[in-house]
């Protein structure tokens, strides 16, 4: 039988029908309504002339709305289940974490920052719209300065008791708050943006909304702030992956398999170092400890790096084009008739983030589809071993695997096949194991059909990368579960893991800020790589692979299990 996807499947992969526009308008149009803030910056410009509202009885309001749609979507019953069962798990995962947020983590109650980063950036994004006409911007930042003058009322309403960290970055963005407000005069004379009408009474009611909010923080709130520790713990930790993955994983299922991976990966690495070593040094002989077998690859790996960041630049465009003539010739995927992808080095004004790089892909719903790779980058002020060290981490073996991951057929173009096709839900509220997952096992795909054929540094970068995608899901279980401290994270991860140095810095950062994200590259690579091997076994010689690959990014970011039986009805 051969591998195709029949026009009725298509026709049910991309468009939606009126049961799907009913369930799913109705939750778009009431998200875009509540976090009007967050809509405009997906692309909804009409939602710039919004803005939030946190009084209590708006979030109950949510609060109740999010129920009744889990409910809605929790019925096996619902016509809109039966038809549409990923977009169902999509919606009921993203109505869970609504209700979680207010109900459970209650960051309205808990958070100064989740008020005052609004408020900071309100003004500015205003200002900063070029899609407005100056009149426009005039008039909407009067009616900004009231609606940030009604959410420090807000605030000062609901916060209950906050920690010391978010006591003190709240107190920041409040005094940045007030210098803008001060300067915001001359900053709209600037940009040839005329007051509005009462501008100078409006704007002083908005400053004297928040000096309230201020004050009262830090006579009623500050004295009874709570240590921060960004350890969730064990019984939190297993809630969150539960709630992330929409699935019955437990943390020490988790950590369990990236274990077993971390333990093949080694083994895997040292017969590649082996093989490399064998072939570049005959006469030496080679050591028989793992760790001093692969270092010593991994050394002449590290010294393959970038002169400056302009040859980076140049090294990474030739690196393109490469990879788009391989996916072409190979038949991988069907690549997109127009590029809409830059090439930069990250800006020193992005902090720690330029170390690492990023990313910077379009709005899905912005009008302007384009999309900026920022790579890592580093000034050239900075201590010479620091430099050396760094560019030893984003050495060019390391690159010729991380373009498959971050550019083709990874992130930009998974991002850009999905904004072109007729799922809002889907691109608002994506499986958040699809999308590193996905990247993650494009690299895999791209070297069994020959990427790089017989480069053993560059399947040496791709298996330290699969080990350190490994090693991010099982440190992630140990630090909130196990109370793993920075020392034993930065131990395990260079010496069992063998992360680059670079990358085992940034790393306890990460485990901070976004546990659950950390562990998609491991527990989603795998479920897509279960996904292929499924699949080439059910179909043996009738298994197209661009077909496969093609069918996953126009259907989008939805539960990977999902997929099956996508596959399977394509084939009836």
């Amino acid at each position: 039988m051969k591998y195709r996807l029949s026009i009725t499947i298509i026709i049910c992969l991309t468009v939606t029908t009126s049961i799907a526009q009913n369930v799913e308008s109705e939750y778009l149009k009431s998200w875009k309504e509540f976090y009007p803030t967050s809509a405009a910056k997906q692309g909804f410009r009409s939602s710039m002339l919004q803005f939030e509202d946190y009084s209590t009885s708006a979030i109950e309001q949510w609060v109740n709305f999010n129920s009744k749609v889990l409910q809605r979507v929790s019925n096996s019953s619902n016509e809109f289940v039966k038809r549409y069962p990923a977009d169902a798990r999509l919606l009921r995962v993203q109505s869970q974490n609504e209700i979680d947020k207010y109900q459970v983590l209650k960051e309205h109650e808990s958070s100064l920052v989740f008020y005052t980063g609004i408020i900071r950036r309100a003004l500015p994004e205003v200002l900063a719209a070029d899609f407005l006409t100056s009149a426009e911007q005039s008039l909407l930042i009067c009616d900004r300065l009231k609606s940030i003058g009604d959410l420090s009322t807000a605030a000062q309403a609901n916060l209950q008791q906050i920690n010391q960290s978010d006591l003190e970055n709240g107190i920041s963005e409040i005094n940045k708050s007030l210098e803008y407000l001060e300067a915001l005069t001359e900053e709209m004379k600037d940009l040839n943006v005329n007051q509005c009408e009462d501008f100078d009474q409006v704007r002083q009611s908005a400053t004297n909304k928040i000096n309230s909010l201020k004050s009262f923080v830090e006579t009623t709130i500050a004295p009874k702030a709570i240590p921060y520790s960004p350890i969730i713990g064990r019984d939190e930790y297993a809630r969150r992956l539960a709630l992330y993955t929409d699935s019955k994983l437990t943390p020490d299922e988790s950590a369990e398999m990236a274990l077993k991976e971390i333990e093949l990966v080694r083994d895997l690495m040292g017969e590649t170092s082996k093989k490399y070593l064998a072939e570049t040094y005959p006469n030496q002989k080679l050591p028989q400890d793992l760790n001093e077998l692969v270092n010593l690859a991994l050394a002449d790996m590290q010294k393959d790096v970038p002169t400056s960041s302009t040859d980076y630049e140049e090294f990474w465009n030739e690196l393109l084009q490469s990879t788009l003539k391989f996916l072409e010739e190979k038949e991988i995927v069907t690549l997109p008739e127009n590029q809409t992808l830059s090439i930069q080095s990250a800006p020193e004004s992005a902090g720690p983030a330029a170390r690492i790089g990023w990313v910077g892909s379009a709005p899905p719903f912005d009008p302007n589809p384009w999309t900026t790779l920022y790579l890592p980058s580093i000034p050239d002020t900075l201590p010479e071993q620091e430099q050396i060290d760094f560019w030893a981490s984003f050495n060019k073996p390391f690159n010729r695997i991380i373009v498959i991951h971050e550019l083709l057929p990874g992130h930009y173009m998974q991002l850009k096949v999905s904004r072109e096709t007729s799922h809002p839900l889907r691109l608002l509220f994506p499986y958040g194991v699809f999308i590193e997952g996905w990247a993650t096992f494009c690299e895999r795909v791209a070297l069994d059909e020959g990427w790089q054929d017989g480069n053993h540094m560059t399947m040496l970068a791709h298996l330290r990368k699969r080990l350190e995608n490994a090693n991010r899901a099982y440190t992630s279980m140990k630090v909130h579960c196990e109370k793993w401290d920075r020392e034993q994270v930065m131990k395990f991860s260079t010496e069992k893991s063998l992360v680059a140095p670079q990358f085992a810095k940034s790393l306890w950062f990460r485990l901070m800020r976004s546990p659950m994200q950390l562990t998609s590259y491991f527990l989603g690579g795998a479920q897509f790589t279960q996904l292929l091997d499924s699949e080439k076994e059910r179909l043996g010689e009738s298994f197209d692979l661009k077909m496969f690959m093609d069918t996953i990014m126009k259907t989008g970011p939805i539960p990977i299990e999902e997929f099956y039986p996508i596959f399977a009805k394509s084939t009836d």
